[in-house]
């Protein structure tokens, strides 16, 4: 009975560590929010290299994002698949109907095999890269309509050598996917926002990694990481290395998260904390303390529901929910309510562009007849090129 008095009076001890935790993550998070992003004074050619995997669900809408750009520079799509027979190539053909005015390409096969596969994409997908700027995403990722003014200004700045961004949850319809989302929004972006501001955190994160092709090579170029498992945590590692900074705007973009089931749950978090405790064990081991509640409800059980610990418990309950109102007071600031509305529309007029209310859309009318070249490179990999006519007002 004793040693369960003094275990539960350890555990308050730590559940009221875990509040505090919760508090000073919605100050650094509200502070961080509240920044505003750098204003490009020029607009340089930007390629985005988008490696896809299969048609996973939500993918035509995070793509279609990319393609309703309000950017005045010229902004290259470059898509990679492993085979031509990808669940994903329908998806994009859809998107060059859509789009038509749109610069994209598809790079088919491989031209070197390593372990990660997204870095065996990117290989093969780089010889097809037209600028000099390149933006790296993820195939689940979504983002709104001025993402690449953004990553191209910031990456402007002096001493930058890369940009990152943090990413928020995209939930399915179903209960899986909507704890996944919360997971994100409510436990690992906070986290995040702490650990930067204490110095303990320097993220570079998959969901965007913006850099020049000179920064790139001078890291080793995509072949360095082929047999790495967090290569976006080790490329930022790398730029920093060469004492470049690695920017992390004050902006989201978004995940889907895909979850369909509990066991799809528990294997994407399970990876997840694997990834964490490779690439951060101290911070792996630290993370214990973010769990407020459980800790709670620990020491609840622990002590009987006795009265301190039912005031801890309440303690801790009132710190998570003023985080969690902090976070979606911020994100909604910051224009992320974009996150949760329909597929972006888009609309033309005279043959030119047109950006519409309801987050950017950019289309463009008139007929269009496309020229096909198909080139091969070495290994087999297959770039697919479609080119368009320039379209009045593009």
């Amino acid at each position: 009975m004793a040693v369960a008095i003094i275990a539960g009076w350890v555990v308050v001890g730590t559940a009221l560590a875990s509040a505090s935790y919760a508090l000073a993550a919605a100050h650094c998070t509200g502070r961080f929010f509240a920044c505003s992003a750098a204003e490009g004074s020029s607009f340089p050619s930007v390629t985005i290299l988008k490696p896809l995997h299969g048609a996973e669900p939500g993918l035509g809408k995070n793509l279609e994002s990319f393609c309703v750009q309000d950017y005045p520079g010229v902004v290259q799509l470059l898509f990679g698949v492993q085979r031509a027979e990808d669940a994903a190539i329908p998806v994009i053909e859809e998107l060059r109907k859509a789009y038509p005015h749109v610069d994209i390409a598809v790079v088919i096969g491989s031209c070197r095999e390593v372990a990660n596969p997204k870095i065996e994409n990117l290989i093969s997908m780089l010889p097809g890269a037209k600028h000099d700027v390149l933006v790296l995403s993820d195939s689940d990722i979504g983002v709104p309509s001025d993402y690449v003014r953004k990553m191209a200004a910031a990456l402007e700045e002096p001493g930058v050598g890369a940009v990152t961004c943090c990413y928020v949850g995209r939930a399915l319809d179903n209960i899986w996917s909507k704890l996944a989302t919360a997971g994100i929004d409510y436990h690992f972006l906070p986290n995040v926002m702490l650990g930067m501001a204490c110095g303990l955190a320097q993220p570079c994160f998959g969901s965007t990694i913006a850099l020049t092709r000179s920064v790139l090579a001078a890291i080793g170029g995509f072949e360095a990481y082929g047999d790495r498992l967090a290569d976006d945590y080790e490329i930022g590692h790398a730029v920093r290395a060469l004492g470049y900074r690695v920017a992390v705007l004050p902006f989201v973009v978004t995940h889907t998260c895909s979850e369909t089931s509990y066991a799809a749950l528990v294997r994407h978090e399970l990876r997840w904390a694997r990834t964490i405790r490779a690439v951060e064990p101290l911070g792996y081991v630290g993370s214990a303390v973010t769990h407020a509640l459980p800790l709670s409800l620990i020491a609840v059980a622990l002590l009987g529901f006795s009265l301190p610990a039912l005031a801890v418990c309440a303690a801790a309950v009132a710190a998570r929910l003023h985080l969690k109102r902090t976070i979606d007071h911020s994100l909604a600031r910051r224009g992320a309510t974009w996150r949760g509305k329909g597929e972006p529309r888009a609309t033309g007029r005279g043959g030119g562009h047109q950006v519409c209310g309801d987050g950017g859309g950019v289309g463009a009318v008139g007929p269009q007849h496309p020229a096909v070249a198909v080139h091969r490179q070495r290994g087999g990999a297959r770039l697919v090129c479609r080119r368009w006519p320039a379209v009045a007002g593009g």
